[in-house]
C-alpha cells in the first residue's frame, strides 16, 4: 500500500518545481513561471476570473417575492438550501486536508482556492437565508441535515466516502475520496440546482438563482480540477488503475445517483410546476454517466448521453458577467453595498 507524505512547509534542498503530484519534492516555493503542470496557470487563472461575494447581489426582489411562493416552493427552497450548507462546509474540509498531501506547490494553491470557494459558497446560503426569512428559521434550515433521514443518508455517503482517507491517508483512499468529490460536486448539487433555475426561468427568486448560478460555475472548475488530480495521479501510480477501480467508480455513481433520485422524489416529486419528475431522475442518471466518463470510466447507466432537460442549459452554460438567465442581456440585479442589502428598494 503506497503511503502518502505530507508536503513539507520549506525544503531548502529540493527543487522550486515539483517532481510529483502526491509523494514528489519540492521547496515549496511556488513560481508561476516554472510549475511541473503547465494545467494548472490555466485553472488558476478561470478560478481567479470567477472570483464573486455574495455582498454583490441585490435580494430585493426575492425578498417581495418569498412569501407569495407555494408552500411546497418555499419548503423546497429551505430544504435545499439546508443541503447546499452541510455538503459545502464538508467540502471545505476536505480540500484542506487533500491541499496537505500535494506535494505540488501550484496544485496545492489551487486547494486553498477551491476551500476558500467553498467559503464564499457556504456565506452565500446565510446571506439568502438571512435576507429572506427570521433568524430562527434561519437555524432550523441550518439543522435539516441532523432531522431529515433522506437527506441524512445521502450526506453520509459522502463524508463516509471521505473518512478511509482522512483516518488512513493512502494513494488507493485518495483515489477513492477524489470519486466521492466528484459525486458531491458533479452530481449531488444538480436535482437542487435544477428547482432554482426552475424558479427563475418563471420569473421567480431570480437573485437567489443567480447566486446558485455562481456556485454552479465554481463547482464545475472544482470537479475539473479533481478530475485532473485523479489522472495525474493515475499516470504516476500506474498500478492502481485497474478494472477494479474501474468497477468501483462505476458502482460508486450508480449508488449516489440512486440517492440523489431519492432526494429528487421527497423534495421536488410532482409538486414543483414545470420540473417532470421522470426527466429529473433522467438528468441525474445523465450526469452520473458525464462524471464516469471523465474520470475514464464506463458510464453506470445504458443510455442517457444526453440532457434531457434542455431549458437548463441556458443556466448551465451562461457566462455570469454578461448576461442573465433570459435574454442573454446585461443583468438586472446591481451590486450593493454590505449595509443595505438592497432594503432600500422595497
Amino acid at each position: 500500500m503506497a503511503i502518502l507524505e505530507k508536503r513539507k512547509i520549506m525544503d531548502v534542498e529540493a527543487p522550486n518545481r515539483s517532481t510529483a503530484i502526491i509523494n514528489g519534492s519540492s521547496s515549496n516555493v511556488l513560481n508561476w513561471d516554472d510549475i511541473a503542470y503547465p494545467w494548472a496557470y490555466t485553472k488558476y487563472k478561470k478560478m481567479l476570473a470567477n472570483f464573486w461575494t455574495p455582498f454583490e447581489i441585490n435580494m430585493s426582489q426575492d425578498i417581495k417575492q418569498f412569501p407569495e411562493l407555494t408552500e411546497t416552493e418555499r419548503e423546497a427552497f429551505l430544504k435545499i438550501i439546508g443541503l447546499l450548507a452541510l455538503l459545502d462546509s464538508v467540502q471545505t474540509d476536505y480540500a484542506g486536508k487533500v491541499a496537505d498531501y500535494l506535494t505540488d506547490s501550484s496544485i496545492n494553491a489551487l486547494m486553498i482556492m477551491l476551500a476558500q470557494q467553498e467559503v464564499i459558497h457556504n456565506h452565500s446560503y446565510s446571506y439568502v437565508l438571512s435576507s429572506l426569512v427570521q433568524k430562527k428559521t434561519q437555524d432550523e434550515v441550518f439543522e435539516f441535515w441532523r432531522k431529515d433521514p433522506i437527506l441524512r443518508k445521502r450526506n453520509d455517503f459522502v463524508t463516509n466516502g471521505y473518512k478511509d482517507f482522512a483516518e488512513t491517508p493512502n494513494v488507493e483512499n485518495l483515489l477513492k475520496s477524489i470519486v466521492y468529490d466528484v459525486v458531491l460536486e458533479g452530481l449531488f448539487f444538480y436535482s437542487g440546482f435544477a428547482f432554482f433555475y426552475n424558479l427563475a426561468r418563471n420569473q421567480k427568486m431570480v437573485a437567489s438563482s443567480t447566486m446558485i448560478n455562481y456556485i454552479n460555475r465554481d463547482e464545475q472548475l472544482h470537479v475539473d480540477l479533481f478530475v485532473k488530480i485523479f489522472q495525474e495521479i493515475l499516470l504516476q501510480y500506474p498500478a492502481f488503475d485497474t478494472k477494479e477501480l474501474g468497477e468501483y467508480v462505476k458502482q460508486t455513481f450508480a449508488q449516489a445517483a440512486t440517492l440523489e433520485i431519492e432526494w429528487g422524489r421527497h423534495i421536488i416529486g410532482n409538486k414543483i410546476d414545470g420540473i417532470n419528475m421522470n426527466e429529473l431522475e433522467a438528468y441525474i442518471k445523465f450526469y452520473a454517466n458525464v462524471r464516469c466518463s471523465q474520470l475514464g470510466y464506463d458510464r453506470p447507466f445504458e443510455g442517457f448521453r444526453t440532457n434531457p432537460l434542455k431549458w437548463i442549459k441556458a443556466y448551465e452554460e451562461v457566462d455570469l458577467g454578461k448576461s442573465d438567465f433570459f435574454e442573454q442581456k446585461s443583468r438586472q440585479y446591481t451590486k450593493v453595498n454590505t449595509v443595505d442589502n438592497g432594503f432600500d428598494d422595497l
